[in-house]
């Protein structure tokens, strides 16, 4: 299948990136390479693209879509947690800007058999690096009824989260729940008719928060972001696309905290910390899609960027 995604906020990332001819860029999450395409096209030969994404499908695609900027084109196949030390393993110690959307992408919604959706029948995989072992399956078949009700509680924000848990362990003791399909089934049954007559689809939050589980995408974003901000350059910016508020105050609190020239507590009279301020918040609210993008791209609806730079 192609891989298909069409790029949430291009022209505000590029922008806001302030790219520089002969600079380093990273891209955490290539995706389909459409933010990446358009970073490459503005750095000359003395420039350096690094682009990282976790899905072999996707990294594939890139290579193909940045085959004519081969020279200045860099590709890892790894989970941008790793960014410093990937980018050590190159040889590259200073960038001038990271992006990362993240988002899932267009073509792993749409490629049915990776079971992301609820709108397809599929085995419960749901991991976006197939080298890793740990799926959909193990979370839905394996977590206690507690541990499952914590995470759509937390990660789906679904109301009915301690309902859903109940209702997937009582079905999974008949027999493991293997497929996209059943699971979707199960969630039905578990809330009931009027609370799904209004809103989103009902398996929407209890999927979103079962493949931020697998993928521990929560997890993984503090890391990236303090790591991207200690190898920037001055001037260099961070640019972050997220979809939802889980995302949305991880990234806001990190540049917070990495802006704040002091940590002590109020009641101190002078500064013991020695915290340094090392980003300027660039948007103090997130920079929204335009109601022509959104027309375009209903999956853009969600999307806020945060932008950071370096002091």
């Amino acid at each position: 299948m192609e891989f298909n995604h069409v790029s949430v906020l291009l022209d505000e990332c590029i922008e806001n990136l302030n790219i520089k001819e002969d600079g380093v860029y990273v891209d955490c999450t290539m995706g389909g390479a459409g933010h990446s395409k358009e970073i490459v096209k503005r750095l000359s030969d003395k420039g350096l693209f690094i682009g990282f994404d976790q899905d072999k499908n996707a990294i594939s695609t890139a290579k193909e879509r940045l085959s004519e900027y081969s020279d200045r084109v860099k590709f890892v196949h790894s989970n941008f947690e790793n960014i410093k030390e990937e980018l050590e393993k190159l040889g590259i110690n200073k960038i001038d800007g990271v992006l990362a959307d993240l988002g899932v992408s267009s073509h792993q919604l749409d490629e049915a058999d990776r079971g992301f959706s609820y709108m397809h029948d599929a085995p419960l995989d749901m991991r976006m690096d197939i080298r890793q072992s740990f799926s959909a399956y193990d979370v839905v078949n394996t977590y206690s009824e507690e541990d499952l009700a914590r995470i759509i509680r937390d990660y789906g924000e679904d109301n009915w989260a301690k309902r859903i848990a109940k209702f997937i362990v009582e079905e999974r003791q008949n027999k493991p729940i293997e497929n996209t399909g059943e699971l979707v089934e199960v969630i039905k049954k578990a809330i009931p008719k009027k609370a799904r007559i209004d809103g989103p689809h009902p398996a929407k939050r209890t999927f979103q928060a079962i493949r931020i589980e697998v993928n521990n995408e929560l997890g993984v974003i503090n890391k990236m972001i303090r790591d991207a901000v200690s190898m920037m350059n001055k001037g260099g910016r961070v640019c972050i696309i997220t979809f939802h508020s889980l995302e949305d105050r991880i990234v806001k609190n990190e540049f917070k905290e990495l802006s704040l020239s002091c940590i002590c507590p109020p009641a101190l009279p002078i500064c013991q910390c020695d915290k340094v301020s090392e980003v300027k918040v660039i948007t103090r609210k997130p920079i929204l899609p335009s109601d022509e993008e959104i027309e375009m791209n209903p999956r853009a609806r969600s999307a806020k960027l945060r932008v950071a730079e370096k002091k």
